[in-house]
């Protein structure tokens, strides 16, 4: 009783409140194949499914991924969205996996390495060797697959304007569903690190795509780098409905030696020309359209996948607290950590004794902001005043599992996420992936908000 009265009060003092979930939590596949979120947009519009892809079941990575599939939330009836032919192992193609639903159509979209055809010419799957791919998501209707980039790789002339090179990853759409965002990893000039870019769709876009190609941040290779250089940019997110603002974390060099990762923004007004973009050459890193500027935000330690409010005011960024424990930290879209006003810098938000795991959402009302910790999902207050910060579990926590890959519905009265469980055969037989280990499956818990 003691004990328990103790930890009460720890948890007061740090605004922690505890709260046992267990009996909310509920298991939605049980199938014997990895479910893999994959820290992507995964709920469709209504609520009603959840997509995920295979990885990890026959094979490691996405170059192993086989399918493409959703899951029922209310029933855990799952169907297989896209099955391309494909080898496994280390050579491996084409590789499918992380997907994300469209929101405003019900169709998902993913990468997909090299279709089995084009691998003679194009290599096995590889991260500068892989494209977006789209295809419906209508149960009991096998949607025929459409590209949303198309790749070329051609040295004997300038590449064609609104392709791409290389490979695009974590292909994200705007709330309103205009603008698609992703990585992006060059194959002609590799010695240029991974950098970020971003899609609109176009009748004139290149060849069998559907959208038009642009890179957001020209990158320098690090040989050629100078302090303040951005070296590498990833951990994107969009930023607001209508993706004017794309945040990311950028490495830079900095004097003395050794490399910065630090929260940056980079600025797309809706009024840009995504075809001013330069495609490059075999000779020439791909340029941003004109009209788009990147911004600089902090100037210590960040890092992860960025996530902003969907009212596009504040941005979440993982970074190192004081005492040395990974928190999240918020600041304003429009702010900087040399902002002479308080209200434009950044504000320390979780203070977890362990600090927190990678997995961040905002309620779309903006008045929380779910995250990963102690192995369970956990919602933060982040409306102004006393109450900011203050801090309770939706889930079990601390129990010997490990809720990973957190995203929560678009009405954000539910989270899902997967926990790693033994699963069983239609005998009863345990069964495993590949290389031994449980099965991820997917789980969801109400917020109460």
């Amino acid at each position: 009783m003691l004990r328990i009265l103790i930890c009460a009060v720890l948890a007061v003092s740090l605004g922690l409140v505890v709260v046992n979930s267990a009996a909310a939590e509920r298991q939605v596949t049980y199938s014997s194949k990895n479910h893999n979120l994959d820290d992507n947009d995964n709920f469709s519009s209504d609520g009603r499914y959840l997509c995920y892809d295979t990885r990890g079941t026959v094979g490691s990575g996405i170059g192993n991924g086989q399918t493409i599939e959703m899951a029922e939330v209310a029933t855990g009836i799952e169907t297989v969205l896209y099955a391309p032919e494909s080898v496994t192992g280390e050579d491996c193609a084409p590789g499918v996996g992380a997907v994300s639903f469209s929101p405003v159509a019900r169709e998902v979209i993913f990468i997909h390495g090299p279709p089995l055809d084009t691998v003679d010419t194009r290599g096995y799957y590889g991260k500068s060797n892989r494209s977006g791919a789209k295809i419906t998501a209508e149960p009991g209707q096998q949607g025929k697959l459409a590209w949303l980039d198309h790749r070329d790789t051609a040295t004997s002339r300038p590449t064609l304007p609104g392709a791409q090179r290389g490979g695009t990853h974590r292909h994200e759409y705007t709330l309103d569903g205009n603008r698609i965002g992703c990585t992006y990893d060059d194959a002609l000039l590799p010695d240029y690190g991974r950098t970020i870019a971003y899609m609109e769709p176009r009748p004139d876009a290149p060849d069998d795509a559907t959208q038009w190609f642009a890179v957001l941040v020209k990158t320098v290779p690090m040989a050629d780098s100078r302090p303040g250089d951005l070296v590498k940019a990833s951990g994107d997110s969009w930023v607001g409905r209508d993706g004017r603002m794309r945040a990311f974390i950028g490495r830079t060099p900095v004097d003395g030696g050794g490399v910065l990762d630090s929260l940056y923004v980079v600025d797309v007004p809706v009024s840009v020309d995504i075809t001013t973009a330069d495609a490059g050459s075999a000779t020439e890193f791909p340029s941003p359209p004109k009209g788009v500027q990147v911004r600089r935000l902090t100037h210590t330690p960040a890092k992860g996948t960025v996530r902003a409010s969907h009212d596009g005011k504040r941005i979440a960024y993982y970074a190192p607290a004081d005492d040395g424990t990974m928190q999240i930290f918020v600041i304003a879209s429009d702010g900087s950590d040399k902002d002479p006003d308080p209200a434009k810098q950044p504000v320390q938000v979780t203070r977890f004794e362990k600090g927190v795991s990678s997995g961040m959402r905002w309620h779309p009302s903006g008045d929380h902001l779910f995250c990963t910790a102690d192995g369970g999902i956990a919602a933060v207050c982040m409306q102004a005043g006393a109450r900011f910060g203050e801090t309770r579990f939706i889930t079990p926590h601390d129990d010997g599992n490990m809720r990973k890959d957190l995203v929560v519905s678009p009405d954000g009265s539910l989270a899902a996420y997967t926990i790693e469980v033994p699963t069983f055969s239609a005998e009863g037989e345990r069964t495993y992936t590949y290389e031994g280990s449980d099965f991820v499956q997917l789980f969801v818990s109400p917020t109460g908000l």
